[in-house]
């Protein structure tokens, strides 16, 4: 919310507002108490006060007794739609109330991030909270979905809160469909056919969907903006012609208008009227490519006239493969021809990101503990159907969180070609498949053979990074490790082994900078790693020897850097070791000048900004 108004009602009052106001900046306390503070504007009248501002304020909390809240507000209201967000909170803080706008204004959401301020109780009344069920009303604009529907919402809220059987159909897949999935209430079944859902058994059918649906119950759209239009026309478009009929046509394909989220066509047609008209008015961006680009795609209906007058295959089919970045068609080229002879051609597709498909997630498992994996990393894999993970990296524990009936295999005992064959095996049944990688899958991963062979196989993938053990390192020595006027920057690289490296990247180049140094892949080579160090580390910086971080067997070794061959010789380690090197480790007299008491500091007044000792 941008524009609140704290109204306190008593002193006490105040002293809750001036704690509020700390954590919404641009608020305004409003009393009609005595105040000397600069922070409380004093009115004569709050309700000459919300007269005059009622319409303009985004947010409203009133630290009162209710009924005066309810009583003095009551002359303003108009709108549920319009209204602002009105909570009420005792003098105390102990009660947050939310009063007026609770879910399409935000007042819900306002008490309860009040009352987590103030410590206190948000006390929310409307049913889909109570119930902690799917807010109907503000869920599309959550996930930037249009909500149509040929029933009032009022009736469509009603079979939802009062639990009635309803089909959950998702035929697309984003931040928002995952949401629902994860949120399901029991009253809910979920599909991804629409063709799977037997009316009868069904009160209500909420739909994530760009396709028209003929149902028998009442049915709730929401429509994300997913579909991508490219069009081809003769050189003269009448605009309000080509509007009506490319609508009729579009919607005689099943397919939702309100869901097409952009529109193309070859750079020659950048400037047809026609369409930068249609584009204006039904606030769809168009966008033009050129013949080269064009030419990179197959398109399935390859037109002999248009490659003879314009040099491409086709413009229709390309332009919105282009734009969807999808390689597949929901609608091919169709060829219109309108009453005044004029033509147009136009294709659909859907958005690749969007698309309810088979894809692998490489996923970074994190440095061994396994609660160190992401969230997100943990949501895919407990919904994962196939997982292949390093064994001897990963810990067997991690594959705890995989549900029932999951195919879970070590990948160290598999070729690469078998762990690719079990992929596409999965794959082709469109299931969920997850590659776990051990700490973040971008530092020394060994993924880009993997991800060579699935773009050659046309394979989607993609990655959700992890923790790397040098943060874990970071973690587990009490350390920063970047200290202002010390160390500012942080190396991660190896000794030379048996795999050389490029020549700027020597360790011998990297030590000149001084920096803190994490050694993966290079307790083998201690001695060299040492050796080479020494050039331009002191000989007394600070080493830890880190084996296994984070593991249930986790050992970790610490001196200097003369002594750094010597300390791996006694831990007897030589493998998933990293090596940290620095003056940053254990550091603590460095205090940053942030935190300074010499400093000054900047305070904000209602007016301006000063500086104090």
């Amino acid at each position: 919310m941008k524009k609140i108004s704290i109204i306190a009602i008593t002193d006490k009052g105040i002293e809750q507002a001036l704690v509020l106001q700390k954590q919404f900046p641009k608020s305004l306390i409003i009393t009609t108490r005595t105040s000397d503070n600069e922070h409380v504007s004093v009115v004569s009248s709050i309700s000459d006060y919300l007269a005059d501002n009622f319409s303009k304020i985004d947010g409203i909390c009133f630290i009162s007794a209710l009924g005066i809240c309810v009583r003095t507000i009551a002359p303003f209201l108009n709108d549920k739609y319009k209204d602002a967000a009105v909570i009420c909170v005792d003098e105390l803080g102990l009660n947050v109330q939310s009063v007026i706008s609770g879910h399409t204004g935000g007042a819900n959401d306002f008490a309860v991030k009040v009352a987590q301020l103030l410590g206190g109780k948000a006390i929310i009344s409307t049913s889909s909270d109570v119930q902690e069920i799917w807010g109907l009303d503000t869920l599309g604009k959550q996930f930037n979905w249009k909500t149509e529907s040929a029933s009032t919402l009022n009736e469509i809220m009603a079979l939802f809160v009062n639990n009635k059987p309803t089909a959950l159909l998702l035929d697309i897949k984003d931040n928002g469909t995952e949401f629902l999935e994860k949120t399901l209430p029991n009253f809910v079944t979920v599909f991804y056919n629409v063709a799977d859902i037997d009316f009868t058994k069904f009160e209500l059918l909420i739909a994530v969907t760009y396709k028209v649906i003929t149902a028998t119950i009442p049915v709730l759209y929401y429509v994300p903006k997913v579909l991508s239009v490219g069009s081809g026309c003769s050189k003269s478009l009448d605009e309000r012609l080509f509007d009506e009929t490319f609508k009729a046509k579009f919607e005689e394909k099943g397919l939702l208008f309100s869901a097409i989220e952009n529109f193309g066509s070859i750079d020659i047609k950048g400037k047809q009227s026609a369409y930068l008209d249609w584009s204006t008015n039904n606030n769809i961006p168009f966008k033009t490519f050129t013949s080269e680009e064009i030419d990179t795609v197959n398109v399935p209906n390859p037109s002999l006239m248009v490659q003879e007058k314009i040099g491409v295959d086709g413009v229709s089919e390309s332009t919105a493969m282009l734009l969807s970045k999808n390689n597949n068609l929901l609608v091919e080229k169709q060829k219109v021809i309108l009453d005044n002879n004029e033509k147009f051609t136009f294709a659909v597709a859907l958005n690749s990101k969007v698309e309810r498909k088979a894809q692998i997630a490489i996923i970074g498992a994190g440095p061994g503990d396994e609660e160190l994996i992401t969230v997100k990393g943990k949501q895919y894999l407990e919904n994962a159907d196939c997982v292949l993970y390093a064994g001897s990296l990963i810990p067997e524990e991690m594959t705890n969180w995989c549900k029932k009936g999951a195919v879970v295999r070590n990948s160290a005992s598999m070729t690469l070609e078998e762990q690719v064959a079990l992929m596409q095996e999965h794959y082709i049944k469109g299931n969920s498949i997850v590659r776990l990688q051990c700490g973040d899958p971008s530092i020394y991963g060994a993924i880009q053979e993997q991800m060579t062979i699935f773009d050659e196989l046309g394979m989607d993938y993609f990655i959700v990074p992890g923790i790397s053990s040098f943060s874990a390192a970071a973690a587990a020595l009490k350390s920063e490790f970047t200290i202002p006027e010390v160390v500012q920057s942080i190396i991660l690289t190896r000794g030379e082994g048996k795999t050389p490296l490029p020549e700027s990247e020597k360790l011998v180049e990297m030590a000149k900078h001084k920096a803190t140094m994490c050694l993966f892949l290079s307790v083998g080579i201690a001695k060299k790693v040492q050796n080479q160090l020494l050039e331009h580390y002191d000989a007394t910086t600070p080493v830890a020897v880190m084996y296994r971080l984070t593991w249930k067997d986790e050992e970790i070794y610490q001196g200097k850097l003369e002594d750094l061959a010597q300390i791996v010789k006694d831990s007897k380690k030589s493998r998933t070791v990293l090596i940290i090197v620095g003056e940053a480790i254990g550091a603590r007299k460095n205090r940053s000048h942030l935190y300074s008491p010499e400093w000054k500091h900047i305070f904000r007044t209602n007016k301006k900004f000063v500086l104090s000792e």
